[in-house]
C-alpha cells in the first residue's frame, strides 16, 4: 500500500470526489422509489393532479441531480485509478532500468512485460471500480434496507434470511478464486515470453523452416493459458446466476406475502412497488461488491507480482561507492584474485584466481574457446556483474568505489549481441553522446568503417533503421555499434566479438585506425579469428575460466598449446579454401 501513498496524495482532490459524488448519487437511488410509490398510493390513487406534478418534478430533479454526480463520480475515479497506474508503471519501469544483468536474470522478458502491462492494468481496473463501488455499494445497501424497513418491517426480515446466505457464498466464491487468478497471471507469463521469443528470432525460424514446430509450441501454451482463464473466470460466472437466483426467489416470496396483504387492504400497491425496487438495490448492490472482491482478489495477485518488481533487492548499486564523484580518466586496469560465480549456491566459479594489469592505452585481445569466460571477464570492468571474490580496480580504485554512471561513461562496451533502436543512423550514433557534433559523428563512423555504407544511402546519417537494424547486414550493424561506442569518447574501450561480421580487410583497417587515431585509449578485443588479434600488445589466452597465458603472438605461437591449436585450426581452414 505505501507506493501508492505518493500518488493518492498528489491527486488527493480525485481520491475524495470520486466516492463522495458515487455516495450522492447512490442516495438518489432510494428516494426515487419513495417519491414513485407516493406518486402512485397519494397522486394517482386519489386523483391529486397538483401532487402528481409536484412529485414527478422532484423524481425529475433528482434523476438530474443522480445524472451529474454519477459522470461526476466516474471522471474522478478512471482520472485517479489512470494516474496511480503510471506513477507505479513508470515506478516499475525505472527500477527496471536499475536492475543488474542477475536481476534481468532471475525475471524473465515476457514476466516482466506482463507485470508491468497486463498486472498493473488489473491493479488500475480495481482502483477504479473501488473508487466507484466501495462506497457507494453500501450506502445503496443500507439505505435501500433501511427504506424496506421503513416502508413494511415483515417484508424486509425476508431480505435480511437471503442477504447473509449470498453473502456467505460469494466469500466461499472469492476465497476459491485468489489461486486461480495467480496460476492464470503465471501463464500470461509464460504466453509472453513464447510471442517476444519468436518475434525476435523470427528470421531464425523462417531459415530453418520451423514455422509449424513454433505454432505447435505457442497452440501449447496459449491452450493452457484458456485451460486457466476458464478455470478462474468460473468464478465470476456463477456469480451472475446465484444474484439472479437471489433476487428471483426472494422478489417471489416478497410479492406472495404481499399480495396477501394487498387483498386484505394492509399495503398499497404503490408500497409493493417501492419495495420490489428497493429488494432489486440491496442485491444489486451486493453483487456490485461481490464483483469489486472478485476483482480485489485478481489484482491482489497482480499486486504481489508487482511488488516483486519494486521490492527486488538491486545486487548492484552505488552504496558502498566512497569516491562517487571520482570518474575515468586513465583507462589502466586491474583484476586481483578475482573469481566470478552467476549463482553464489554454485561452487564452481565461472573465473577463477584472475589476475591481470592493463596498462593505460594499451591494445589488448584475449582468445579461447567457448565458455571459458571471456565475456564474463570483461563484464566485470563496467560493473555489469560484481566479483565474488578479489577486486577490479580501474585507475587504481575498486569498480565498486565509483558510482554505476562515472564508471560506465568512461568504459564503452560493444556486446556481442549488436542492438540498435528504431530511428535513424544519427539517433542511435547520438546514444553514444546526445551532444556530440556531426563531425564527431562522422568521425567515430571513419574509424569504425561505417561512413562507406552510410554515404550509399540516399538520405545519409537521416536514412532510417527498422526495429534492431534489421534492414543492415550483421557487418554494418556492427560497425554501427562501434561507432556509436567511438561516439562515447571512453577511455575504455570493450570490443566483444565485434567485429566477427565483417571481412579481414575491414576488421584490420578497424583497428589500424583505432591505434592511429585513439592511441590514448585503452582498447580491449575479444576476437575468434587469429588474425585480429596478432597485432595486439598482448594477448591473454583463456581456458577454463582461467588465464592459462599471455604474450605476443609470436611468444604464444611459441610456447602456449591452446592458442597454437587455434592458431594452427584456423590456418588449415583458411588453406582448405
Amino acid at each position: 500500500m505505501r507506493k501508492y501513498l505518493p500518488t493518492i496524495h498528489r491527486n488527493l482532490y480525485c481520491f475524495i470526489l470520486a466516492p463522495v459524488l458515487m455516495i450522492l448519487e447512490a442516495a438518489g437511488e432510494f428516494i426515487l422509489p419513495y417519491l414513485n410509490a407516493n406518486i402512485i398510493d397519494k397522486g394517482a390513487a386519489n386523483g391529486d393532479i397538483p401532487y402528481i406534478v409536484q412529485n414527478g418534478m422532484l423524481m425529475a430533479a433528482t434523476a438530474i441531480f443522480m445524472l451529474v454526480c454519477g459522470v461526476g463520480g466516474a471522471y474522478f475515479a478512471i482520472r485517479a485509478s489512470a494516474t496511480l497506474a503510471a506513477d507505479v508503471r513508470g515506478e516499475a519501469y525505472r527500477k527496471i532500468q536499475k536492475f543488474s544483468f542477475a536481476e534481468i536474470d532471475n525475471f524473465s522478458t515476457g514476466s516482466l512485460i506482463t507485470r508491468i502491462t497486463n498486472d498493473i492494468t488489473q491493479i488500475q481496473n480495481f482502483a477504479q471500480s473501488l473508487l466507484r463501488g466501495c462506497f457507494r455499494s453500501p450506502v445503496m445497501l443500507l439505505g435501500a434496507l433501511g427504506m424496506s424497513f421503513l416502508l413494511d418491517p415483515r417484508l424486509a426480515a425476508v431480505i435480511c434470511v437471503v442477504v447473509p446466505i449470498l453473502a456467505l457464498l460469494i466469500f466461499l466464491l472469492i476465497r476459491t478464486a485468489s489461486p486461480r487468478y495467480t496460476v492464470m497471471q503465471e501463464k500470461l507469463d509464460g504466453l509472453n515470453n513464447r510471442i517476444n521469443e519468436t518475434i525476435l528470432n523470427e528470421r531464425v525460424i523462417k531459415s530453418f523452416v520451423r514455422e509449424d514446430y513454433e505454432k505447435g509450441r505457442f497452440v501449447q501454451i496459449n491452450e493452457e493459458l484458456m485451460e486457466k482463464s476458464i478455470r478462474a473466470l468460473k468464478i465470476m460466472i456463477l456469480m451472475q446466476p446465484l444474484s439472479a437466483a437471489a433476487i428471483n426467489v426472494t422478489t417471489l416470496a416478497v410479492v406472495w406475502i404481499a399480495g396477501r396483504e394487498i387483498m386484505v387492504g394492509d399495503m398499497a400497491v404503490g408500497t409493493l412497488t417501492a419495495f420490489i425496487t428497493y429488494l432489486t438495490q440491496i442485491l444489486t448492490a451486493l453483487n456490485f461488491l461481490a464483483n469489486i472482491f472478485l476483482q480485489g482478489t485478481r489484482a491482489a495477485a497482480s499486486d504481489r507480482r508487482v511488488s516483486e518488481v519494486l521490492d527486488a533487492q538491486i545486487s548492484l548499486s552505488d552504496d558502498a561507492a566512497s569516491c562517487p564523484d571520482r570518474e575515468v580518466t586513465k583507462g589502466e586496469i586491474r583484476f586481483e584474485n578475482v573469481s566470478f560465480c552467476y549463482d553464489p549456491a554454485r561452487k564452481e566459479p565461472v573465473l577463477k584466481q584472475i589476475s591481470l594489469h592493463i596498462q593505460p592505452g594499451q591494445f589488448i585481445s584475449i582468445v579461447g574457446s567457448t565458455g571459458s569466460g571471456k565475456t564474463t571477464l570483461i563484464s566485470l570492468i563496467p560493473r555489469l556483474y560484481d566479483a565474488t571474490e578479489g577486486r577490479v580496480l580501474v585507475d587504481g580504485t575498486d569498480v565498486r568505489e565509483y558510482s554505476l554512471h562515472n564508471l560506465r561513461e568512461g568504459i564503452a562496451v560493444v556486446l556481442q549481441k549488436n542492438t540498435l533502436f528504431s530511428g535513424t543512423i544519427e539517433e542511435n550514433l547520438r546514444w553514444g553522446c546526445g551532444t556530440a557534433s556531426m563531425e564527431e559523428l562522422q568521425k567515430a563512423c571513419r574509424i569504425a568503417h561505417a561512413e562507406e555504407f552510410i554515404q550509399r544511402f540516399p538520405k545519409g546519417y537521416e536514412a532510417r533503421l527498422e526495429q534492431g537494424g534489421q534492414n543492415l547486414s550483421g557487418g554494418q550493424r556492427q560497425r554501427l555499434c562501434i561507432a556509436r561506442a567511438l561516439v562515447k569518447r571512453p577511455r575504455i574501450l570493450i570490443l566483444d566479438d565485434s567485429t566477427s561480421a565483417v571481412d579481414m580487410a575491414t576488421d584490420a583497417g578497424i583497428r589500424r585506425a583505432l591505434r592511429e587515431e585513439l592511441p590514448d585509449m585503452t582498447k580491449i578485443v575479444i576476437a575468434q579469428r587469429i588474425s585480429s588479434v596478432m597485432d595486439a600488445d598482448q594477448i591473454l589466452v583463456m581456458n577454463d575460466g582461467r588465464i592459462e597465458d599471455a604474450g605476443t603472438h609470436r611468444e604464444l605461437l611459441a610456447r602456449c598449446k591452446t592458442y597454437q591449436e587455434i592458431y594452427f585450426s584456423q590456418k588449415e581452414k583458411e588453406e582448405e579454401k
